[in-house]
């Protein structure tokens, strides 16, 4: 039998399979990586131009890389394409067949190229006698084998043509497997429509057949009028394509739509509906300051009667901390009647964070009048929370020499459960009272003024944290580009000791910040601090990179305060007995960012491993915040499963304490529903959408408790690591408790040193 004690031999939860299908470079959160490929030549150039066209206008919601395959093009050609799209590729391949067999067989498994270039998980390959018609989405959300569309041949057999159509997974035997056959309207043969017959409606694919010799750019082929045509709406100049790709009004990528619009603004200026469309794609991405820049060209012929113009202006305006001038432009705004609560949401924030609370909730009131079920305005007109607003008896507040400052999220109603948690066991691992007697809060999204400074040098020290308080896109600012809204030029008058505490770092993949003012910002902070640590080591490497050498030496790394709850309360007793239940958690903010393409094969996965798992123990959903019960809403009409809901939006910090600690087993994505049950001693496994959760498991020298909402077995992965920890419960909770007392350790070892400057 195994030593429980053992912490190198095998681990609890642990199965073989398991464990090898994740062993390899690759990191847990790692999207799959798609691409488009085309093979061409200088003659055929006109054709990868017009397959080009056809798949934007067509799928203006896709942008994956496209590999332009090729055996010796010029400069120019190849400007030719990239003119066309944001993300092309080129590589040098000998055909597309060639590319294809490289792909499969590459050493590594990930159809690299040799040359420091990523792999990818599943190609799409084109030809030049091909244009898209329609919607090619189910294609791009294959995940198995070799697909393609079989086309008769001599005999009446079927085969799949060498110029056809294939979807491509890096691991597809297609040597000894057959192509699983898709239907004919994803690879449509011209040749079908002889006698000008009308391309049918449903074609996908209009493939001109590069076999049988048969260019569309070169001349027309009498009897195929129709299918000619087809392919002449894609025949177009780069402007005309340009200005097709912008004027559409579906959901277009924002990476392509920025490509497209570009060279548009250097020929002529935007109007001013273009000027906003840029402009949100900007906000959206989080480049307040192009926002701005975009939409003041502009700004002098937008009219009063222009609402929508108004409300966009003056958000971008107040993320870049221009208070006075959003305020204007938001005010205008409110005349509009549909977009009347946006706008008084977002003036309500601004008296907010400038500290006018009633003001807040006068506006937030507006915004209710207008839009009775308007979320954002509903939050506002709520009273800050206690911890906030530090109301306290008469008389119980001590001196303000002997409070700290607490700079931090401080949550209410029914936001977040995790970051309701947080603050308190912030406050719990620097004084047994977490109450405003003791702590003076100072909420990280409201500017930070003269006033707040005066009141924070008064205090002892200040403590910044917890949380993923490095994140460009909550509540932006230009003061510091993160969440704490200060100025650099009072946070450099400082004058009582400051630490950063279990901070993370919490950019997803992809996500910018506005790095000239949040580089300055952080290394600001970093000369302020007498303690700087962040919660994760994921988060102490990405903040080392943006300092200067000097610095980084000064970033440490301090757990979460979450995960060690159970030595922060002096009277915590671990359950007598748990309930026979598992907790599933999921997050839906930033969805396009959490599971990309792969939410339909995320939501079956899941579906197989809660049946699966409910022959084990009642599976139950812990929602954080109400948007999480998106996921009950998708199962029950998608798979036919109902999961009673456990809502700890709306119970207090003990009764979510005590609830993760007395069941048998997490499966969280959201950060706090790995780390909250750690702390309380359950074991836990992670639904991987975000680097912060693969950084923790990490830390913990568990990688294995995590499994990508991207991996192409998740439910199988799932069930059998589940199952593993409840089948070795005893084992799995002491694993947890010696995992957490490193973490302890770690900890005390920090408070240690923060007493000798907060003494």
């Amino acid at each position: 039998m195994t030593d429980p004690t053992d912490m190198t031999g095998p681990r609890a939860g642990t199965a073989p399979r398991a464990a090898a299908a994740r062993t390899g470079g690759r990191a847990a959160a790692d999207k799959r990586r798609i691409a488009l490929a085309c093979h061409t030549d200088r003659e055929r150039l006109p054709g990868l131009l017009a397959l080009l066209r056809s798949l934007a206008l067509t799928n203006p919601w896709l942008c994956e890389d496209f590999l332009l395959l090729h055996d010796g093009l010029s400069e120019a050609d190849l400007d030719a394409a990239r003119r066309l799209h944001p993300r092309l590729v080129p590589r040098r391949a000998a055909s597309r067949s060639a590319y294809l067999r490289t792909f499969q067989g590459s050493a590594d498994g990930d159809g690299s190229d040799g040359e420091g270039r990523p792999g990818y998980d599943t190609v799409l390959a084109f030809t030049t006698g091909m244009v898209v018609l329609g919607d090619i989405g189910e294609l791009v959300r294959l995940r198995y084998g070799a697909a393609a569309v079989p086309q008769p041949v001599d005999g009446g057999e079927r085969a799949v043509r060498e110029d056809g159509l294939l979807v491509l997974q890096r691991d597809a035997d297609t040597t000894e497997a057959p192509h699983r056959p898709l239907d004919a309207r994803f690879d449509f043969l011209v040749r079908r429509l002889y006698d000008d017959t009308p391309v049918p409606g449903a074609a996908v694919v209009l493939n001109f057949g590069e076999a049988d010799g048969h260019h569309p750019w070169t001349a027309s082929r009498a009897g195929y009028g129709p299918a000619q045509e087809a392919w002449r709406r894609f025949d177009l100049t780069d402007e005309a394509f340009h200005r097709a790709y912008c004027a559409l009004r579906v959901r277009r990528h924002p990476d392509y739509f920025l490509h497209c619009v570009e060279p548009l603004l250097r020929t002529s200026g935007p109007s001013i509906n273009l000027a906003r469309d840029i402009a949100g794609v900007y906000l959206e991405k989080g480049r307040y300051d192009e926002a701005v820049e975009v939409l003041s060209l502009v700004a002098d012929r937008a009219q009063a009667d222009q609402p929508r113009f108004h409300e966009t202006f003056g958000t971008a305006l107040l993320a870049v901390s221009r208070h006075e001038e959003a305020e204007t432009r938001l005010l205008l705004a409110t005349a509009e009647p549909t977009v009347a609560a946006r706008a008084f949401r977002q003036l309500g924030r601004l008296a907010w964070l400038r500290g006018d609370d009633a003001g807040a909730r006068a506006y937030a009131r507006e915004g209710l009048d207008s839009e009775p079920t308007h979320g954002g305005c509903r939050s506002l007109h709520l009273p800050p929370p206690v911890a906030e607003s530090g109301q306290q008896a008469p008389g119980q507040q001590a001196p303000a020499a002997e409070q700290f400052a607490h700079v931090a999220l401080f949550s209410t109603g029914q936001d977040n459960a995790g970051d309701k948690v947080l603050p308190e066991a912030v406050r719990m691992c620097l004084d047994s009272d977490t109450g405003p007697r003791r702590w003076h809060p100072v909420h990280v999204h409201r500017l930070f003024d003269e006033r707040a400074l005066e009141q924070v040098n008064a205090r002892r020290g200040v403590i910044i944290g917890g949380g993923g308080l490095f994140l460009p896109d909550t509540w932006p600012n230009g003061n510091s580009a993160w969440q704490w809204n200060v100025p650099d030029e009072l946070l450099a008058r400082i004058t009582v000791p400051l630490a950063v505490f279990a901070v993370g770092y919490n950019a997803f993949d992809g996500q910018e910040y506005g790095r000239p003012r949040f580089i300055q910002s952080l290394r600001t902070l970093v000369e302020q601090s007498a303690f700087f640590g962040l919660r994760n080591h994921g988060s102490v490497r990405r903040v080392r990179e943006l300092l200067p050498s000097g610095l980084r030496d000064r970033v440490r790394w301090q757990p979460c305060p979450t995960t060690v709850a159970r030595q922060l309360d002096p009277g915590w007793r671990d359950p007598e007995r748990r309930a026979d239940t598992v907790l599933l958690n999921c997050a839906y903010d930033r969805a396009g960012l959490r599971f990309g393409h792969d939410y339909g094969h995320f939501l079956g996965q899941l579906a197989e491993a809660v049946r699966k798992l409910s022959g084990h123990a009642e599976v139950r959903y812990a929602a954080h915040m109400p948007a999480d019960e998106r996921l009950v809403h998708d199962m029950r009409r998608e798979h036919g499963i109902t999961l009673p809901v456990d809502p700890l939006y709306d119970f207090s910090n003990d009764e979510i304490r005590d609830h993760y600690a007395r069941t048998r087993l997490v499966i969280g994505m959201r950060g706090h529903a790995t780390m909250i049950p750690f702390g309380c001693g359950t074991p836990v496994l992670s639904l991987i959408s975000h680097p912060k959760l693969a950084y923790f498991l990490d830390d913990i020298g568990r990688p294995e408790w995590g499994v990508s909402v991207h991996d192409r077995e998740l439910g199988a992965l799932l069930t059998e690591r589940a199952v593993a920890l409840l089948e070795s419960h005893p084992n799995a909770v002491f694993d947890v408790h010696a995992r957490q007392r490193e973490l302890w350790r770690v900890t005390e070892d920090n408070l240690a040193e923060l007493t000798k400057h907060f003494a």
